[in-house]
């Protein structure tokens, strides 16, 4: 899954009309319509808010709208740079600001899609990856040491807990469930205990 690290703002200027995209990182089609009701009720005094997103784990659910602007010339070409970039769990919302200059139809359609084009790149894309949370159980003695090297390994806990033993939380990505634990053997001499937990998601920057 790609996606974005949260909320952009661009703004393009085309022949004198204002194109400001916006886009926002949403859980879910409701939280996609949720956001562009918002967004257009904020901005209710612009010539149109066309709006495309890109919903669900493998970009299957989609919709966008020209909000007044000719059939085909807003809202599709902003999906399209959606899919493109191979982007899901993003809505996009372009307000026009109209400059007195009519763009035809194959202009819209460039300016609508610039619009969105330039604001994937001006935000943070990352990747959606499956981690699990895997404990590392290991004794006072040899917390010190073993902290040390999960940050020189560049794992940050999320959480470590001090009792009878010291409990580290680390997520790990699942492709990487055996190599982590056979890292941990290694770098405690086989003195500590790993146990696997609950499953989730982690941003990594994209490729």
């Amino acid at each position: 899954m790609r996606t974005i690290s949260g909320t952009v703002t661009h703004e393009t200027q085309v022949r004198r009309s204002r194109f400001v995209c916006t886009l926002a990182r949403v859980a879910d089609e409701a939280a996609a319509v949720e956001f562009i009701a918002r967004h257009r009720r904020a901005h209710r005094d612009a010539t149109h808010n066309c709006t495309a997103y890109v919903v669900g784990e493998s970009g299957e659910i989609t919709k966008s709208s020209d909000d007044g602007e000719p059939s085909g010339t807003a809202g599709v070409p902003m999906l399209e740079v959606l899919v493109r970039n191979g982007l899901t769990g993003v809505a996009a919302v372009v307000t026009r600001y109209f400059g007195g200059v009519k763009l035809g139809a194959g202009g819209l359609v460039r300016a609508y899609g610039q619009a969105v084009a330039e604001a994937v790149e001006a935000a943070a894309v990352v990747e959606r990856v499956p981690v699990v949370t895997v404990t590392v159980e290991v004794e006072h003695a040899l917390a010190g040491r073993f902290l040390g090297d999960l940050h020189g390994a560049g794992r940050q806990p999320s959480d470590v807990r001090y009792g009878g033993a010291v409990e580290a939380d680390v997520a790990v990505a699942a492709a990487e469930l055996a190599e982590f634990e056979a890292w941990v053997a290694g770098v405690t001499a086989g003195r500590a205990r790993s146990r696997r937990g609950a499953s989730g998601f982690m941003d990594v920057p994209a490729a």
